[in-house]
């Protein structure tokens, strides 16, 4: 099975930028679509970015889109999330996701990391 770890999470003012990443290890990491979703207090868990096995099709929110971009080294087995512009809303438990098909549907994730805090202060 596939064994996530995110990285990358912290304290940031609003306009800021982090690299959210996430190191996989177990089944064939490249075959699999990486997700990242996300979850703010008293929410439910929410998509946020998912990328293809080839790196070659990516889906985003609408409320991170033109801000977040998506990325993965198969080589690695690495995915990151480079967060640009961040503001206060974007405050959560950021999760790295893995599924065999390509979805943006967080029930189709079968493989989940621990999260990491993303705080973003106004």
């Amino acid at each position: 099975q596939v064994q996530l770890v995110e990285s990358g999470g912290g304290l940031v003012q609003a306009g800021g930028s982090l690299r959210l990443s996430c190191a996989a290890s177990g089944r064939t990491f490249r075959r699999d679509t990486m997700g990242w979703f996300r979850q703010a207090p008293g929410k439910e868990r929410e998509f946020v970015a998912a990328i293809s096995w080839s790196g070659g099709t990516t889906y985003y929110a609408d409320s991170v889109k033109g801000r977040f971009t998506i990325s993965r080294d198969n080589a690695k087995n690495t995915v990151a999330l480079q967060m640009n512009s961040l503001k206060p809303e974007d405050t959560a438990v950021y999760y790295c996701a893995a599924s065999r098909i390509l979805t943006v549907t967080s029930v189709s994730y079968d493989r989940w990391g621990q999260g990491t805090q993303v705080t973003v202060s106004s």
